[in-house]
């Protein structure tokens, strides 16, 4: 049976207002409902390792769902960072700051890591994915250009894949090209289908 049969009986919740993640919830043919939107402070301990913040903080988002969850209901959280030397590079606060960021990345290659949880009213499970990426360097023209033209201020690291930014810059990828996009949804597909096979 396809995992969107084994779906049926249940109601999937994708707790996330990116257009890019519910994109690749549709390409991939997974039927969810958007969960609507609420509050959740994205803090992680100072002490915590770079690459575990994507996990800590879908956990952080699952646990901030304002409702309890129904018996038939799955919900899914995600966070996606940017690592680079071993920080996290979050989303700008503005354009000097997305600025910069690009200009850290331009010549140098970065982490990006995915952390999702999966959550029913008895039981979770929280994976996270990596992928490494390449970018060739930039000049700052380039940079301002893609800044004013894409304005990425709501991505990790100032910068979308799927943009100019992806077909001009990266010069290679190791791991999965939907995660560094937000999700890394064949993991996503996976697990979910031995999620509800464990069930």
């Amino acid at each position: 049976m396809l995992l969107p049969e084994k779906l049926r009986p249940y109601r999937l919740l994708l707790a996330s207002q990116s257009p890019r993640r519910r994109e690749l919830m549709n390409g991939c043919g997974l039927p969810y409902a958007p969960a609507p939107p609420y509050e959740c402070e994205e803090l992680y301990p100072d002490k915590l390792a770079a690459e575990e913040v994507p996990a800590y903080l879908s956990q952080l988002k699952s646990d901030a769902f304002p409702r309890s969850l129904a018996p038939d209901e799955i919900l899914m959280t995600a966070d996606t960072v940017v690592i680079l030397d071993g920080r996290v590079l979050g989303k700008p606060r503005d354009r000097d700051d997305a600025f910069a960021m690009l200009r850290r990345l331009s010549g140098h290659s970065h982490t990006v890591v995915s952390g999702v949880t999966l959550r029913t009213a008895a039981r979770r499970r929280t994976f996270s994915a990596r992928t490494e990426v390449w970018f060739r360097t930039l000049s700052d023209e380039e940079i301002v250009f893609y800044i004013d033209s894409y304005r990425p201020y709501d991505k990790a690291g100032s910068y979308g894949i799927q943009e100019w930014i992806g077909y001009a810059a990266i010069e290679r990828i190791d791991g999965s090209f939907f995660n560094v996009m937000g999700l890394p949804i064949q993991r996503v597909y996976t697990e979910l289908e031995k999620f509800i096979d464990q069930h």
